[in-house]
């Protein structure tokens, strides 16, 4: 049956429906949506993608995304260096950084062990992770991940695998209930349970 939409807009819509969340339905409306907008708004978002294709990168230190390099928070000398908080991804420090109540550095594995998913640990920034503490003076690691399976699985792998470094290796309390994400949590919460955290062993 011949597609009832145009060549070009049937590619847009491909397109969008390869974003994550997004299925045939939603990149229908969003397509449509798109092509009922100004001509000045349409070139604006499509700028957008291009600018954070082109400018955006991996802090040499954090592994969070950035403009610059190191990023902000790394070069920020008002920041504690001896305390290392690791995150899954770049949402997850935006939802910690938005509390307010922590001061130290972060490191952002991009990702989690998943071995079901074909993620292992060389395919997060565990290495990078290692040779960082090993290289400078932090003093505590907090294992700030997901409160579900996949989390678990990488923070106890990260415990056994830094615990001959000599740092501090600690965990958040559990105000965040299991099986939920961080960066759905309330500031509260997740202020609390790094206030809370408790030390482990590998």
């Amino acid at each position: 049956m011949a597609s009832v939409y145009t060549e070009s807009l049937s590619r847009l819509m491909a397109e969008l429906g390869k974003l994550p969340g997004i299925g045939a339905r939603s990149a229908e409306r969003l397509a449509l949506h798109l092509l009922k907008v100004p001509q000045e708004e349409a070139e604006a978002l499509a700028q957008a993608i291009r600018d954070v294709k082109r400018n955006t990168r991996h802090c040499s230190q954090c592994c969070n995304v950035t403009e610059r390099d190191p990023c902000a928070i790394c070069s920020d000398p008002r920041r504690d260096a001896t305390v290392l908080c690791v995150v899954e991804q770049p949402r997850d420090l935006l939802a910690i950084e938005k509390t307010g109540g922590y001061r130290g550095l972060y490191h952002v594995l991009m990702g989690r062990i998943a071995p079901l998913e074909g993620v292992h640990p060389e395919d997060l920034t565990v290495d990078h992770l290692v040779r960082r503490i090993k290289a400078t003076g932090v003093k505590e690691v907090i294992l700030y991940t997901n409160p579900d399976l996949e989390g678990d699985v990488t923070a106890q792998h990260l415990a056994r695998l830094l615990q001959p470094l000599n740092v501090r290796i600690t965990l958040p309390a559990r105000g965040i209930p299991t099986g939920s994400q961080i960066e759905y949590a309330t500031e509260s919460i997740l202020r609390d349970a790094l206030e809370g955290r408790r030390e482990i062993h590998g």
